[in-house]
Formats: structure tokens, sequence, C-alpha cells
């Protein structure tokens, strides 16, 4: 039976996931943890948009964020660190007819992963990734990482970090072939949602960093632009976010910026205090790889076997005489 009578049989009736269709197992990142609010984030965005777990993919490295395939009921890859991004892409390549989400940390992505971070975003493959950015290292017990304020002590900081922070949205926005750059923080789940909902509907690779709390090992860092709505710069447009009235009379520092502005977006991005949230950029032109390169061959279940039997062939230690060149003389 073919992949596509198969999905036509799946459809002759309603299929309806619910909220707990989605959610595997008990988080075990630290109380008031910022992963477990995008954690909420997304679990909500797959019950809205119903996406179909068997056809949703989470790909991450390793560190604290990178846990979140395991808690989520679909399909999921925990690879090695700073390799996320590759994995997803060769996902992606191979079955685009799948929903792909990444999930990487400050130093999973923008340390060991850099090179990887920087060419994906040339490749712009049609997939969602959410760089948790709690701007240290949470699970191996607090190193500085890039995204480090300067003067963080740390264990291999104790007298403060002495370089500036590395600020993965300006990176981000000189790179070439980026189409989407947005940033949200976990203590405004409203927005946050509204920017991963906005980030998975877009074709192409989009790029959130989600500035986060880590209560653990920074649990004051962030507290000054809590408690002051004014220390949060709200980005509102038709093409972008719309802000409720609810959360307009809070966060009253917005300015109507247009996405596909890039000059002033890399204006933006360059900004500290007040955190700017919000779509930065976004240009739905940009081609993805996946559809240049695309193959003219059906990667059906019989090819895939062929081509894991051939591999396999290779190293397999034959009975004298059964050899394979010797199965097609005899």
């Amino acid at each position: 039976m073919t992949t596509a009578a198969t999905e036509c049989m799946i459809k002759l009736y309603e299929e309806r996931h619910e909220l707990e269709d989605y959610q595997a197992g008990v988080p075990r990142w630290c109380t008031g943890c910022g992963d477990n609010a995008i954690l909420a984030a997304v679990q909500r965005l797959c019950r809205d948009e119903q996406l179909r777990p068997e056809k949703t993919v989470f790909v991450s490295g390793i560190g604290c964020s990178s846990r979140f395939p395991h808690y989520m009921k679909t399909y999921g890859f925990h690879g090695i660190h700073g390799r996320a991004l590759p994995v997803a892409e060769g996902v992606k390549f191979a079955r685009p007819d799948l929903h792909v989400f990444v999930n990487t940390g400050d130093g999973d992505c923008c340390s060991i992963g850099a090179a990887h971070w920087i060419h994906a975003l040339r490749y712009n493959m049609n997939m969602t990734v959410f760089l948790h950015d709690n701007q240290i290292y949470g699970l191996t017990k607090m190193q500085a990482s890039p995204t480090s304020p300067i003067g963080t002590k740390s264990n291999t900081t104790p007298r403060g970090s002495y370089l500036d922070a590395l600020q993965p949205l300006s990176v981000t926005l000189g790179v070439q072939n980026v189409s989407f750059v947005a940033q949200t923080v976990d203590w405004i789940p409203e927005l946050m949602y509204d920017i991963v909902k906005a980030a998975f509907h877009h074709k192409g690779l989009s790029f959130v960093r989600i500035v986060q709390r880590c209560p653990e090992w920074l649990p004051k860092l962030f507290d000054p632009f809590l408690h002051d709505p004014q220390r949060i710069l709200l980005l509102n447009h038709e093409d972008g976010l719309s802000i409720s009235p609810g959360l307009a009379k809070v966060y009253k520092n917005q300015e109507r910026h247009d996405p596909s502005n890039i000059n002033r977006a890399r204006e933006i991005a360059s900004a500290n205090d007040p955190i700017p949230v919000g779509i930065l950029y976004r240009n739905p032109d940009v081609p993805c790889y996946e559809d240049l390169r695309a193959s003219t061959v059906l990667r059906t279940p019989e090819l895939v076997r062929k081509g894991l039997e051939n591999e396999f062939d290779k190293y397999t230690i034959w009975p004298q005489g059964m050899e394979p060149e010797a199965q097609a003389t005899a």
C-alpha cells in the first residue's frame, strides 16, 4: 500500500488531538525554569494546529533545553553537543513532509554548534528553531556561555567574564538567506505563543531567540526586566505581531516595526535594554534548500530498505561460495 493511500485511510475519520496527546513524562527542569514555559507554548501550538504526532519531529543537542524531545509525545532525536541543526536538516531533506522543530541552548548553538548555526541559516530549510538563551551553562553547573553578560561570575570566570556577550539576533541577521528572526521572553506567555505560532507558519528557517530565566544559577539576572515593564520593547505591525489591549496597558513601550526592514531590524537586535520582543525580520521570498534540491525519486519503504541492504552488504562476512558475486553467477 502506498503512503498516499495510507493517509487517505487515516483521514476517513475525524482525528482530534488534545493537549495531553503531546505530553510525555514529567519535565525534570528546575521549578521556575523558562524551559517549562517554552514547553507549554509549543504543546499548545501542536494542539491548536492539530499536528499529527507521527508527522512531527523535535531535534535537540545537549543541555537543559535539549531534554525537550523527551517531553513531547512525537518523534524526537536527542543528538550530540552542537549538532542539532545538521541532524534536523537531514531529517527535513529526507522527509520534507514532516514538521521539524529544533531546541538548542546558548552554549549548544552559539559555541560548539556555531558553524552549523550559520550554515543552517544559509540553507533556510523549512523548520522552526528555538534558541533557549538563559546566558549560562546550566546542565554542567554554571560555566559562562557565549551570551553571558560581561562581568558574569561563574565556575570558569570566577572574577567575572571579560568579553562582551555575543548577540544571537545580530549574528543571525548578518547571514545571507536569513528569512525569519524573532525574540520573546519566557515571562510573557501570550506573546511567546504568538511568536511561536508565527514562526511555525513561516516557510523557511524560523529562528526564535527566547530569553529565559535560570532560577538555579542566575536567579536574579532578569528581575529588573520583570519588575519594570518599560524595559520591554514590544514590536507591533500588521505584518508582525498584534498586541492585545490587556498587554498594551502593561507594556506601553512599543514600536511599530515593519519586519521587512532588515536595516531597522539590525538596529533593534543590537539593543539589550530595553529587551525587544516581537518579529524583527521576515522575508517569505527566500528559497528553501530542500525545494532547490528536491529529489525526483520517491523515497518509498522499498527504496529505503534496498539502500540499507546495500550498505549492510559491504560489511557482511559471507560463507565461502555465497558472496553476492558468486550468487549472481550461479
